[in-house]
């Protein structure tokens, strides 16, 4: 048995991961799943990406969990490279999830395509509260393309607004990348077109390779395979987080 932390990505709460929670604990494993503060229904969007770590760290202590891995998707991967630096004896694996390693000193955004860079600040400036909604269109076809049009709607009834702040924050990263005790993994979905495939810049692999020594771990499914296949997800989630 492994005990896994699934930390989610933009958009998202603690509760997309509950298929796949639901089918790692039939696999025998513990699964936390909790919400990055700022996101979520409700919850105030002024945070900055300290107090997103903080809530993982947190919720790690108040659960006095160790041993664990700790995935994260997305946006999430910048949480996690950040989570390791501060509980590093208490990380067995890390497992980046089609997600962001942002090169040190950058933001998630910076190493996001030019389209996003472009788009999310005036998103934000149009909100009320500095927070970007995707838009469906983008959702349909580059997040979630590998599901019907009803499902594609349906889960997208689940997201919630975004706030600016973490993505754009510049990161300090040293700790993680003079690190390498904790081993990680990289799980790459192969029909996701949320980044440009195959973008030597800005694509997974271009994420992929600055963990250095990495397993990689593939499956077919979309940016949110949680959604469209997750049994066939866990099941991966169980080979990249195993020793």
């Amino acid at each position: 048995m492994s005990v896994f932390v699934l930390v989610h990505g933009s958009w998202h709460d603690g509760s997309s991961w509950a298929e796949v929670a639901e089918r790692l604990e039939e696999l025998g494993h513990e699964v936390h799943s909790p919400t990055v503060a700022g996101h979520g229904a409700g919850a105030s969007r002024e945070v900055t990406h300290d107090d997103c770590v903080a809530s993982i760290t947190d919720y790690v202590d108040r659960h006095d969990l160790a041993g664990f891995v700790l995935v994260g998707h997305s946006w999430g991967g910048s949480v996690i490279a950040r989570v390791v630096e501060r509980l590093p004896d208490r990380v067995r694996r890390l497992v980046f999830l089609n997600a962001f390693v942002p090169a040190n000193g950058t933001s998630v955004l910076d190493n996001a395509p030019p389209a996003y860079q472009e788009l999310f600040p005036i998103l934000a400036a149009q909100s009320s509260d500095n927070t970007v909604m995707l838009p469906f269109e983008v959702w349909r076809d580059a997040f979630i393309g590998d599901a019907d049009l009803a499902r594609a709607r349906e889960t997208y009834e689940m997201l919630t607004p975004e706030p600016l702040g973490p993505t754009v924050e510049k990161l300090d990263l040293t700790k993680f990348y003079a690190s390498t005790d904790v081993p990680r993994s990289y799980v790459l979905c192969g029909e996701d077109s949320a980044l440009p495939p195959g973008d030597p810049e800005h694509g997974y692999l271009a994420n992929a390779r600055r963990l250095g020594t990495f397993r990689l771990v593939t499956l077919e499914g979309s940016h949110e395979v949680m959604f469209t296949n997750p049994a066939l997800l866990a099941r991966k989630l169980e080979l990249a987080g195993r020793d």
